[in-house]
């Protein structure tokens, strides 16, 4: 959780508590098992050579890619963390209840700007999140598009249910592209922390610029998470390189 160094994949151990089961990622965060498969097969043709955390970062690259998102180099060389902190990632990773200031303030720690906050909240045009994630969100907001929240209701109850699953975008949840945007001026948002981009706040103008102008959030997109993919790797001889994205050697 101190930076782009894979250390989301290690397994919990006697001597720490990994971060898979952190609040933000627990019956959240998938595809463990292609990571791992990838490795595996790069350990057989060149070991020691590629580490875990260039893996994911490549990985995320062309998951993009492959959605209709827009390519971007991503510089290799990174090394792998030896220890994981679960306090850390519940912690430092930004919680879907966050007011607007909250996200500012959690991105600018990073070293993110506001505008890149947006433009790096664009990802949430794919992927999935559990009803114990919004049902806040449904049942007690009122910047919520009213038939929006009624196709919800029925997959997340005010009660049970808690990991049923709803699309991030629900108009185009399996490509990438600037519906999320749309979304959210539509009060479409299914996060609270993503309706914030845009409730009256200083976000709203870029969203709308990102509604009329898909190739601007494209590229301001890809700049952005060619940046957290930077954000401090391991180098030179800190860290190491896993053969196993699951343990240290």
């Amino acid at each position: 959780m101190q930076g782009c160094d894979a250390s989301v994949l290690l397994d919990d151990t006697a001597n720490f508590t990994g971060e898979k089961t952190a609040g933000p990622n627990a019956n959240s965060l998938r595809g463990f098992d292609v990571i791992n498969t990838i490795k595996s097969q790069l350990e057989s043709l060149c070991p020691k050579v590629v580490s875990c955390a260039d893996i994911l970062t490549v990985a995320a690259r062309d998951s993009i890619v492959a959605l209709g998102g827009p390519t971007y180099t991503v510089p290799l060389g990174r090394r792998d963390s030896t220890t994981a902190s679960l306090s850390a990632a519940n912690s430092n990773i930004p919680a879907p209840t966050l007011n607007l200031s909250g996200l500012i303030t959690a991105f600018s720690n990073k070293g993110f700007t506001a505008k890149e906050l947006v433009a790096l909240s664009g990802s949430h045009t794919i992927g999935q999140v559990r009803c114990t994630s919004f049902r806040a969100r449904l049942y007690n907001e009122t910047n919520i598009s009213d038939s929006f929240a009624t196709s919800l209701k029925s997959s997340c109850p005010t009660r049970g249910g808690d990991n049923n699953l709803s699309p991030l975008d629900v108009t185009s949840p399996t490509s990438f592209d600037n519906a999320y945007f749309r979304n959210l001026v539509s009060q479409k948002g299914l996060l609270h922390s993503d309706q914030q981009l845009f409730s009256g706040g200083s976000t709203d103008s870029q969203v709308k610029a990102y509604v009329s102008n898909p190739a601007t959030f494209r590229a301001d997109f890809a700049n952005a998470i060619k940046k957290m993919g930077n954000l401090s790797p391991l180098t030179g001889t800190k860290g190491q390189i896993r053969t196993d994205c699951r343990k240290v050697n």
